[in-house]
């Protein structure tokens, strides 16, 4: 009788700890799609990534760079003072998005020019993403802006 629940108790073990490692298996696969890692231009730069892979890229759009070509393809160059990449995307800009201010995008790096499937521009005068004010104060080029209110 001891040995009966002996072996059941282990049984019940076994059988939740396979159960765990199925879950975990589960959401690390539908994960993994949705995991895109940031990098600063001059991280591009340095250390261009595979075509296949998509990231985000983030910093200020250099002033002059801004093209609209025909449709709505836009190109202009992304820069974090110690690189700047050139930007494709193919779509409609969100309405605050212009030169000299901060942007982050979701895209490939193709032939050297990062071709972008979404742009996320900041939202009032002074926001600029966590990820771009870290890689510019990295740079050493970040100024805080005015605590004007």
């Amino acid at each position: 009788m001891k040995n009966l629940k002996k072996r059941r108790r282990i049984q019940v073990i076994v059988v939740a700890f396979v159960a765990l490692a199925v879950s975990t298996a589960l959401i690390g696969y539908a994960m993994r799609d949705g995991i895109n890692f940031f990098r600063s231009p001059s991280q591009v730069a340095e250390a261009p990534p595979d075509a296949s892979e998509v990231f985000r890229i983030g910093g200020l759009v250099e002033e002059g760079t801004l093209v609209r070509g025909q449709g709505e393809t836009v190109t202009f160059s992304v820069t974090d003072g110690g690189a700047s990449i050139k930007v494709a995307y193919t779509g409609v800009l969100p309405d605050l998005f212009e030169e000299n201010q901060g942007m982050v995008g979701t895209g490939r790096y193709i032939n050297g020019v990062f071709e972008a499937e979404e742009i996320l521009a900041k939202h009032d005068e002074t926001y600029m993403p966590k990820e771009v004010v870290d890689a510019l104060k990295e740079q050493g080029v970040y100024v805080e802006p005015d605590a004007e209110s």
